[in-house]
């Protein structure tokens, strides 16, 4: 055969293979802009401090107050009199924000309830207070302390008791659930019996400047309380009492979306947790309890030691999400929205403007949220109400670093209370408004499963 024949037709065929390779092979996703998950506040370091790290487009008028806030952030209060870091309440649940939120990340469900740890118990009586907020219960407010000082005694310990279920997937895989059940021993007086109870766990505290600074109307353009488009989807907004302003505002913190800000927010973790006064809330947890120890001293962390702690909350860099590019985390993450995790964890999200801090300002970010409330099943419920979330509504999470909170906090325990022990744990707990997606994802294939839970660790 002509060698010259053979030479032009393995072009000719080298050629035709290259065109339609070229055809049928789609492009890579682009995820250069995924990758900056916070923005310009964004950092690409996976260690053990990537949830403590300073945003790093800080101004240096911004970073000096950072600094400081970080170092008010880590005291541990004691009880008075004494020189330094003092306030302790005479009952409390921890001794400062560290201690609830761990290397700025998720604090860890604890074996023993009554531990120093991240966990407390929320209560109300039936009723609302006059701003329409939860009822307090006479005697212990609407937060049970289960730690005092000495010569003191907590308002009641914490007892659990598990209910183990069995979910078995349509290919014959097992997953076990365990529900809590809480209760109080030894209450100080005795508790209403129509008494409620929320659990809660300290969650990550970065780049929550970054959702205070997304516009109101960003947020409410989601909202479907009515379910108008048939999707299943009913997003609700939750309207707070706002103790600065003194007036009702759009709630984005807290695990139903209780506060308002990350003012009130701090100021009330630091009365509650920790029976701490500023100016913001001046009044012992424990005012008229015959086991309260007030010293005459409050407030007692000044507003500028407020300032400082808020300033280092919103200014906390949000860690990049990592190997998105890997063929199995695309495919999960493609899952991910095709089984409709995503109508509630909205990727996207754009900040405005936020006066004083311009780091956070104008940022385009993804942080799998979309700030509302959620129908989440009776399984979950704690049948409690706070402002407009019902016994059975929960604030969407942010999704932003949930794969690094094993590496940063050594665990993986999920959802409000902690129960979930793997991120498997708590997509099998999600039902109400996320039932549909909670069953397609038990009908994929193992392999597929794996992918979805792969895309949510590489977040």
């Amino acid at each position: 055969m002509n060698k010259y024949f053979v030479t032009a037709t393995l072009s000719i065929f080298t050629l035709v293979f290259v065109a339609c390779k070229k055809d049928n092979t789609e492009p890579l996703p682009d995820f250069s802009e995924e990758y900056q998950a916070g923005g310009a506040t964004t950092i690409y370091t996976a260690n053990a401090f990537a949830f403590a790290t300073p945003a790093p487009n800080l101004n240096a008028e911004n970073l000096a107050t950072h600094l400081d806030g970080d170092a008010e952030f880590e005291i541990s209060f004691v009880s008075p009199p004494a020189n330094i870091s003092y306030g302790l309440g005479s009952v409390f649940n921890n001794k400062s924000c560290i201690s609830c939120h761990p290397s700025d990340g998720r604090a860890a469900r604890p074996d023993d309830l009554n531990d120093f740890s991240g966990f407390f118990l929320r209560t109300s009586i039936p009723g609302t207070d006059p701003h329409g907020g939860p009822n307090p219960v006479p005697g212990y407010g609407t937060q049970i302390q289960n730690q005092a000082i000495f010569g003191m005694s907590p308002e009641a310990e914490f007892e659990v008791t598990y209910i183990e279920t069995e979910v078995t997937y349509p290919d014959g895989d097992k997953a076990s659930l365990r529900k809590p059940v809480y209760n109080l021993k030894n209450p100080y007086i005795p508790m209403p019996s129509d008494a409620m109870f929320s659990p809660r766990i300290g969650p990550p505290v970065f780049g929550l400047g970054l959702l205070e600074a997304i516009p109101e109307e960003n947020i409410l353009a989601n909202v479907d309380e009515n379910d108008t488009d048939n999707d299943g989807i009913s997003g609700k907004a939750n309207y707070v009492w706002d103790e600065e302003f003194q007036m009702m505002r759009l709630g984005r913190f807290g695990w139903k979306a209780n506060a308002p800000s990350v003012m009130v927010q701090s100021a009330g973790a630091y009365n509650g947790d920790m029976g701490v006064t500023s100016p913001l809330f001046p009044e012992e947890t424990c005012a008229g309890q015959s086991n309260c120890d007030d010293q005459g001293d409050d407030p007692e962390i000044s507003q500028e030691v407020l300032d400082n702690v808020v300033m280092y909350l919103l200014t906390l860099a949000v860690p990049a999400p990592r190997m998105l590019e890997d063929e199995e985390i695309m495919k999960g993450k493609e899952l991910f929205t095709e089984i409709g995790c995503a109508s509630c964890h909205i990727p996207k999200m754009e900040t405005g403007n936020y006066p004083g801090v311009p780091a956070i300002s104008n940022q385009t970010i993804y942080p799998y949220t979309d700030m509302l409330l959620h129908d989440m099943g009776f399984g979950l419920a704690d049948n409690r109400p706070d402002y407009l979330a019902n016994g059975q509504e929960w604030k969407t999470r942010p999704l932003w670093g949930i794969g690094m909170t094993e590496l940063v906090n050594g665990h993986t325990h999920f959802l409000h209370d902690g129960r979930a022990r793997n991120f498997e744990e708590a997509i099998l707990w999600h039902g109400g408004e996320a039932e549909q997606a909670k069953e397609n994802f038990k009908r994929l294939e193992k392999e597929e499963r794996e992918a979805v839970i792969a895309f949510l660790k590489a977040l």
